[in-house]
C-alpha cells in the first residue's frame, strides 16, 4: 500500500511551491505606473468697472451706485484726501472764479475724502445721468434747490450724513469737513451700477493723436492746471498752484485721461448763479497715452442723457482704462500746447 506515501509527496510539493510563491511575491518590486498629468491655467475673468474700463476683481463696482463728492480746490484746502482713488473727476469754474471738485466714487471707497465743500448748479448738470449719492457740506438755497431737482438722487450734507462726515480738528473750518466713503455707500442709491460715461480701448488698440509733452488747462486766475506726461507711470502728473498735485496719503495726481469740454458758463463766468451748461454740443480735446486729439462732445435731448464724445473724423473717442478727469473749461479759452 503505497498510495499514502504518494499523497503525502504530492502535498509537501504544493506546500512547497506556494511557499516560494509566497516569498517571491514579497520579495518582487511593486510595480509603478507613471501618469502624467497636463494642467492648464486660465486668469480669472473679472467683470469691468462702468466708470474705468478696469477689471474689477473685488466685484463692487457692480454693487454700488456712483457716489458724487463735492471737495475744494483752493490753496488753503490743501492736500486733498481720497481723489487718486475717485473713477472720474469734474473740475469747474464756480462763482469768483475759483475751481471746485466733484469727484466721483465707485470703484474704490477711500475713509477720507475731501476737503468737502458746498454744492454749486454746475453739479447738476454732472450728476443727472449718474444719479447715485451726492455728498456735500451744504450750499446757498438757489444751488439746493438746483440739486434737488436731480430724479432719485440720494443727497447726504453735513446735516444728515451722520457719522459719515467728520471735522478733522487738527484744520480750521471751512477746510476741515471729510467724508468717509463706505459710510456714505452704505446709505444707498440708484442705478445699480452706474451708467458707463466713456468707451475704451482694447489691449491691442493705440489711442491715435499727436504726441505732446504738456499742456495748460487755463482756468481763471491762479487755477491754471498744467497736466505733463509721465514715461514712467503713462499718466498726466497734475500741477496746481506751481506744485506738484500729491494727496494727503502721498500719492502724486496723475489719471490716465484727461478731456477738455469748451462750454459756456451760463450767467457768465465766475457770477453767483453761473453754470456749466452740458447740454447740446461743443469742442473737445481728449489726452491720453501721451497724445491729443480732438473731436466734439454733445448730450441731449434730455438732462438724463449721458455725454457722448466724438473724433473729428466721426468715430467714438475711446479712452485708456482708468482714472480720467473732465476739465469744463469755458467757450473761447486757448489751450496751450506743447509738443
Amino acid at each position: 500500500m503505497r498510495k499514502p506515501l504518494v499523497y503525502v509527496t504530492v502535498l509537501i510539493v504544493i506546500v512547497a511551491a506556494g511557499v516560494f510563491a509566497l516569498i517571491h511575491f514579497k520579495s518582487s518590486p511593486t510595480p509603478t505606473t507613471t501618469t502624467t498629468s497636463t494642467t492648464t491655467t486660465t486668469a480669472p475673468k473679472y467683470p469691468t468697472a462702468p466708470l474705468t474700463g478696469l477689471p474689477d476683481p473685488s466685484l463692487q463696482s457692480g454693487r454700488r451706485p456712483a457716489l458724487t463728492v463735492k471737495i475744494e480746490n483752493t490753496p488753503e484746502a490743501l492736500p486733498q484726501w481720497g481723489i487718486d482713488q475717485a473713477d472720474v473727476v469734474y473740475e469747474e469754474i464756480v462763482n469768483g472764479g475759483i475751481t471746485r471738485l466733484a469727484a466721483i466714487f465707485n470703484s474704490h471707497a477711500p475713509v477720507k475724502v475731501g476737503p468737502v465743500r458746498s454744492v454749486r448748479p454746475t453739479d447738476t448738470q454732472v450728476v443727472w445721468p449718474l444719479g447715485g449719492i451726492f455728498a456735500y457740506s451744504g450750499g446757498a438755497p438757489y444751488a439746493v434747490a438746483s440739486i434737488s431737482t436731480v430724479p432719485g438722487l440720494n443727497l447726504k450734507d453735513e446735516s444728515s450724513a451722520g457719522a459719515a462726515m467728520f471735522r478733522d480738528p487738527q484744520l480750521y473750518a471751512p477746510h476741515n469737513l471729510f467724508a468717509i466713503a463706505p459710510k456714505l455707500f452704505a446709505f444707498g442709491g440708484t442705478p445699480v451700477p452706474p451708467p458707463k460715461l466713456f468707451t475704451y480701448l482694447t489691449k491691442t488698440q493705440p489711442f491715435s493723436g499727436r504726441p505732446i509733452a504738456s499742456f495748460v488747462v487755463p482756468f481763471p486766475s491762479i487755477y491754471g492746471v498744467t497736466w505733463t506726461w509721465d514715461v514712467a507711470t503713462s499718466s498726466w502728473d497734475r500741477t496746481l498752484f506751481g506744485k506738484a498735485d500729491v494727496t494727503g496719503t502721498g500719492v502724486r495726481e496723475s489719471p490716465k485721461n484727461v478731456i477738455v469740454m469748451w462750454v459756456n458758463y451760463v450767467n457768465g463766468i465766475g457770477t453767483e448763479a453761473s453754470y456749466a451748461n452740458l447740454q447740446g454740443s461743443g469742442k473737445a480735446a481728449f489726452f491720453s497715452d501721451g497724445k491729443e486729439t480732438v473731436g466734439t462732445w454733445s448730450r441731449g435731448p434730455s438732462k438724463g442723457d449721458v455725454l457722448v464724445y466724438t473724433l473729428a473724423n466721426g468715430k467714438p473717442a475711446l479712452l485708456t482704462p482708468g482714472q480720467t478727469w473732465v476739465e469744463l473749461l469755458n467757450t473761447g479759452a486757448g489751450l496751450p500746447i506743447t509738443p
